[in-house]
């Protein structure tokens, strides 16, 4: 391809046009050239789809910025060329390809496999509707060389997206995205449109019904023991938010001798449209609200959903006072967690051999949890390729039996059948543990009270601004990083900065002493590549071997992303998100004592401290 940021607008217009087949999105583009609309042509055209660490997500529409199937067919060529170069007898072992019920879900997924077909791969194809936790379930049991899903989880309905899976099963992470990304630059002229024949190829295998059957298998051991499953007369509300979950839910509940579910009617069926909610992702705000009425209604005090691909999972709970209590993504990780490692045990399996993971924005708590009992803990970066995979290397490195897994993100990752988050299995494990507990006359708010006496009170406020102006953006976390100097240390805020020089580069670094008024005790800063521990106990002005404060984790210098620690026990990530013009934060505080008084009040202040002191949000308009 010519260097589209140097070709002019129109001819790279005319390349659309002499490539596309699609009658709808070359309609697009036809219609845009004619009313001379540039700013359009631009936006669709110049830069194309990015393949990163979570493959590609994009808008529905003609383009190369775009997905639809001009791009998802030069995506698939590339992936195809690159397993082939990467991934030993990558043809005999195949790949894995499914997809979810978006608008355009089933072409892209047969495109998809037409490209692969057409290397010589064999294909292991879910030609229905299938949920994300069946791709890498079936790419690890099968040995597959890697795996592609079809979807875009909870994104508008606009919205879709390629996920690729590794020949692990794990979501792939640097560097193979980067090379995933240049094959796909090298085969970026569309070969093959043909779908129609992709079902009766002699290299393509429907692995639905024995895949899914083997899922279920699989699920008996991911979940605690048979003599959970007492309480036949649990009631629940379930709803897969207008997803694909509803049927393998089914399965899995009959599998388990759980009772079935009382379905929100309107919600349960397929619905590209997402009809009844405005964006389809059980943590938004109202989203659960119809479930809840039913709940209401029919007199439940239990509602459980899945998003519309079923890898993640919520649940909300009544309480005694006849309040919903909606659990937050970290608390059911704690329970999650603090299950896991009861079924564990009871299995014998030693407490030191256990491995546990959540990223590096969830709670603390599941850290506190492995300092007090010994298993195995490790923070990541945010996403399931860093979960999982972290997890994998400690049990091929360590010996380690893989426990769990989650991100703040309602995902969860249960055992090692499934190295990505799994809705469905989270969704058993959660209401075996429930059928427990009302069997004993207690709730999960109940069981999550406990884990808050043994490991301390942990309360949490993630919450995100609008930045639409990357240079506004980039201008903040400057300021955080450097004051309002920029650098100079004879500005006058010094004394409110500890400042550190780095010795071989010689930029001065001036972070915050303090955040709400409490004492910084740790920085760690992927953006710079800086990390120091005890901060108040050095000097306020010092020099800094590079080498000796250098992060663990990966440094990026193309996105933003800084965490402090406090003397309080605070903990605040801000970072860029990559998908969305928004500047996110992740903050907790941890009461050793319990307090939940004095956690709150810490949390209100450095809530406050981030709009106010860091981010400036009146001043810049956020």
């Amino acid at each position: 391809m010519p260097d589209m940021t140097q070709t002019p607008i129109y001819q790279l217009a005319e390349r659309w046009l002499s490539e596309d087949k699609d009658p709808q999105t070359r309609a697009q583009i036809k219609s845009l050239v004619a009313a001379k609309d540039e700013a359009k042509l631009e936006a669709l055209l110049r830069h194309p789809v990015e393949f990163g660490t979570a493959g590609l997500r994009a808008r529905m529409e003609a383009g190369y910025s775009r997905l639809n199937r001009l791009t998802i067919i030069t995506a698939s060529q590339g992936l195809a060329a690159y397993v082939e170069r990467q991934v030993g007898r990558a043809h005999s072992r195949g790949v894995v390809v499914g997809h979810d019920h978006r608008h355009n879900s089933d072409t892209f997924a047969r495109l998809t496999a037409r490209a692969f077909l057409d290397r010589g791969f064999k294909v292991y194809f879910y030609p229905g509707l299938s949920f994300t936790p069946a791709v890498p379930f079936a790419v690890k049991r099968l040995g597959a060389a890697c795996g592609v899903m079809i979807t875009a989880s909870h994104n508008p309905k606009d919205d879709n997206g390629y996920k690729v899976y590794w020949e692990n099963g794990a979501q792939i992470k640097p560097p193979l995205d980067s090379g995933i990304a240049r094959c796909i630059e090298e085969h970026d002229v569309p070969v093959n449109w043909d779908t129609q024949s992709v079902a009766s190829h002699e290299n393509i295998v429907d692995v639905t019904e024995d895949m899914i059957g083997a899922y279920v298998e699989a699920a008996r051991t991911m979940v605690q023991s048979s003599e959970l499953n007492c309480c036949t007369d649990l009631q629940y509300v379930y709803t897969p938010m207008h997803g694909v979950g509803a049927p393998f839910v089914e399965r899995v509940l009959s599998a388990f001798g759980l009772p079935p579910f009382i379905p929100v009617v309107e919600q349960i069926r397929p619905d590209p449209e997402f009809s009844t909610v405005a964006f389809p992702n059980p943590e938004e705000r109202g989203a659960l609200d119809m479930a809840k009425a039913l709940a209401d209604k029919v007199g439940v005090g239990l509602v459980v959903a899945n998003d519309p691909d079923a890898d993640r999972f919520a649940a909300v709970e009544k309480q005694v006072d006849g309040s919903w209590l909606a659990f937050t993504g970290d608390q059911l990780g704690t329970i999650f967690a603090a299950t896991t490692l009861e079924s564990m045990r009871k299995e014998g399996i030693t407490t030191e051999r256990i491995a546990m993971a959540n990223s590096t924005v969830s709670s603390r708590m599941l850290e506190a949890m492995a300092q007090k009992e010994g298993f195995c803990y490790a923070d990541t970066l945010t996403g399931f390729k860093w979960i999982a995979n972290e997890l994998a290397d400690m049990q091929k490195e360590r010996g380690c039996h893989v426990g769990f897994g989650y991100e703040e993100a309602i995902g969860y990752m249960l055992g090692d059948q499934v190295l990505d988050k799994d809705g469905v299995t989270a969704l058993a494990v959660f209401l075996q543990l429930a059928a427990k507990l009302r069997s004993q006359g207690r709730l999960v708010g109940d069981y999550l009270e406990e884990q808050y006496f043994k490991y301390g009170y942990f309360v949490s406020a993630n919450s995100y601004f609008i930045s639409p102006d990357p240079a506004k953006t980039t201008k903040i976390f400057s300021r955080i990083r450097f004051g309002d100097c920029n650098g100079d240390t004879a500005a006058t805020e010094a004394d409110d900065r500890t400042e550190f020089v780095r010795a071989h580069c010689g930029d001065v670094l001036r972070y915050p002493r303090t955040i709400g008024g409490f004492a910084v005790s740790y920085i760690r800063d992927l953006t710079t590549g800086f990390e120091m521990r005890d901060v108040d106990q050095n000097e306020h002005r010092m020099a800094v071997a590079e080498a000796q404060y250098v992060p663990t984790f990966p440094v990026s210098s193309g996105s933003h992303m800084v965490t402090f620690g406090t003397r309080n026990g605070g903990r605040l990530t801000m970072r860029t998100s990559g998908t969305e013009p928004k500047l996110k934060y992740y903050l907790e505080v941890r009461n050793v004592d319990n307090n939940r008084e004095a956690a709150a009040e810490d949390l209100e202040k450095m809530v406050r401290a981030v709009a106010d002191e860091l981010v400036q949000a009146k001043k810049n308009g956020m």
